[in-house]
């Protein structure tokens, strides 16, 4: 398979680079999204593609719109995204892209936390909430909460960071009714995914989501949906000896990668999480690689 780090589609305009996706204009109704073998983290992307990822985050996000469509309508056309482009672009396309709807973003990332880790743990150091959600003293670094919750975050340009926000913040944005909806959906699809890890001996402690408009004002789950990329992935087995020593559980995420960025030094300093990104050893591109497979292979299972 080829590895994509940028993809380069010269029959079809341009549209946008994401973190990981390209997208691509079809029409005036259709994107080709293709999935690339880019890794950001801290919201920097790095130079080094992680081979196989793009396909990999695909065929997961697929598994996940075809188990979870009783719930919210998603973006997928049903088309090949090889349809869309020549046969010498292909081997860029093929296995990594998504023929899409083409949708009226909503600027909230949809955010749904089960577990407290990351960004959430440390609001709640300093706050006991997250996004102005008040949570019982006494929890820990990676403690289940009592319920998910819901804790949006304003979607930021690339190489910014993304900005928690609250509840209210979304209201203000998109109205009461829709961001209610919003709320409500996104923890049904949680709930009902994690449930479902469960029984694959995964813990999906955290996710995102994007939703949009279609033309009719249908609320459409896009982008991608429960991948790696946006969740943090826990091996059941390994979470409890982690929680007790308070530390992070071992991960199918790029969470491997945030620790492994967290060591480096530059110039006898910590890396300030700007780019460029220190550049990633063969053995951490390989581990990740690993980890992303593991998690589909069990998830699939």
């Amino acid at each position: 398979m080829t590895t994509v780090h940028t993809s380069s589609i010269t029959s079809l305009p341009l549209l946008a680079r994401g973190k990981v996706r390209d997208n691509y204009a079809v029409g005036k109704d259709r994107l080709l999204m293709v999935a690339s073998d880019r890794i950001s983290a801290f919201d920097v992307i790095l130079g080094e593609p992680i081979p196989g990822k793009g396909a990999l985050l695909t065929q997961m996000a697929l598994f996940w719109f075809a188990k979870l469509g009783h719930i919210c309508p998603n973006h997928l056309t049903g088309d090949a995204p090889e349809s869309a482009v020549l046969a010498a672009e292909l081997p860029q396309v093929t296995q990594r892209s998504m023929l899409v709807k083409r949708l009226k973003p909503i600027p909230v990332e949809a955010v749904v936390r089960g577990y407290l880790a990351g960004s959430g743990w440390a609001e709640y150091q300093a706050t006991q909430s997250v996004c102005s959600v008040a949570l019982p003293a006494g929890l820990q670094n990676a403690s289940q909460l009592p319920e998910p919750i819901f804790t949006p975050a304003a979607k930021a340009a690339q190489g910014e960071h993304d900005e928690n926000i609250s509840y209210e913040q979304v209201v203000a944005v998109v109205g009461a009714d829709l961001a209610e909806k919003i709320k409500r959906i996104s923890i049904e699809i949680y709930q009902t995914a994690a449930a479902f890890a469960l029984t694959k001996g995964i813990i999906i402690a955290d996710t995102k989501f994007e939703f949009g408009l279609s033309e009719d004002g249908t609320l459409t789950l896009m982008d991608e949906v429960l991948t790696p990329d946006s969740s943090r992935y826990w091996p059941i087995e390994g979470y409890q000896a982690a929680f007790a020593a308070g530390l992070n559980p071992p991960s199918y995420d790029k969470q491997f990668v945030r620790d492994w960025l967290e060591t480096v030094r530059i110039n006898g300093k910590p890396w300030d999480k700007t780019p460029p990104a220190p550049r990633l050893p063969d053995e951490v591109i390989a581990k990740t690689a690993a980890k992303y497979q593991e998690a589909l292979t069990r998830l699939m299972a």
